[in-house]
């Protein structure tokens, strides 16, 4: 194996230890971090930027880094509709 190839492989295995993809859709992907706040919530990542949502009390925009309002407006309608199976990764993951 050479060394970009397991630099490669150590890159994957660390990007998804530490934050873990939860689901992509429409050019969007879904994650957490592993060591951040214990409040729910979930990041997006998308060509155009990033923004961070909360799930709880209920699904609101927590952070935006360049995302228009349109695509934040997608992410959240993804979001919502895959609102059961972020919950459950996230309790899968962080284990509460």
């Amino acid at each position: 194996m050479n060394a970009q190839r397991f630099r490669r492989m150590v890159f994957e295995y660390y990007h998804e230890r530490m934050a873990p993809t939860i689901f992509r859709a429409h050019g969007f992907r879904f994650f957490f971090f592993s060591r951040e706040e214990p409040r729910q919530h979930v990041h997006v990542n998308h060509a155009e930027g990033e923004a961070k949502f909360w799930l709880e009390p209920q699904i609101a925009l927590a952070q935006n880094i360049g995302l228009s309002g349109k695509t934040l407006r997608q992410a959240q309608a993804l979001i919502e509709e895959h609102e059961h199976d972020i919950r459950t990764a996230w309790q899968q993951h962080f284990g509460s």
